[in-house]
């Protein structure tokens, strides 16, 4: 059985991220509204290209897409980044979000030569805490009622890994 992978993200995956973009359930642990057009999907595609500040990949197993992960503000002078993930809601309970994570860290770390990955989560989502502590991240803050969700305010846990813990591991 091929393991999970990273591919690039690319046109041919536009359907299957206008699904997920689309997603309240998935949407909403991102902050953001599950409000896409096909088009827009398109064309943010196109627009960020050739972006050296953003990498973002499809998850794969046996040529299926699972989800995304991406690295956003990569940042080469202070060597640090955003990491997030989504993953198909039907896909979800099976095991991929701890492979994905560490793909995207190991990534990070051998690939671009980051000092650090940091994250962002809404404080109730405890399965996805649990994935971010077990593939190295370590919480550093509570930032209180950041984001309004579904008429209520959500606090979000900051989270990081760091190059030398990462290497220790």
């Amino acid at each position: 059985m091929e393991p999970l992978r990273l591919k690039v993200l690319e046109k041919a995956d536009v359907a299957f991220l206008h699904r997920l973009y689309n997603e309240p359930t998935v949407m909403n642990y991102w902050f953001e509204e599950a409000y896409y057009a096909i088009e827009t999907i398109e064309e943010d595609i196109d627009k960020y290209k050739t972006n050296s500040t953003l990498r973002r990949f499809i998850i794969q197993k046996e040529n299926q897409p699972l989800g995304l992960v991406a690295l956003y503000d990569i940042d080469p002078v202070h060597r640090k980044a955003e990491f997030a993930i989504m993953l198909d809601p039907a896909k979800q309970g099976n095991g991929f979000a701890l492979p994905a994570t560490e793909a995207a860290v190991n990534y990070a770390f051998r690939t671009l030569n980051l000092h650090k990955l940091y994250l962002i989560v809404d404080e109730e989502n405890e399965r996805a805490i649990h994935v971010y502590e077990k593939a190295g991240f370590k919480q550093e803050a509570v930032l209180e009622k950041e984001y309004f969700i579904e008429g209520s305010y959500h606090n979000v846990v900051y989270m990081s890994i760091l190059e030398e813990d990462y290497w220790k591991s």
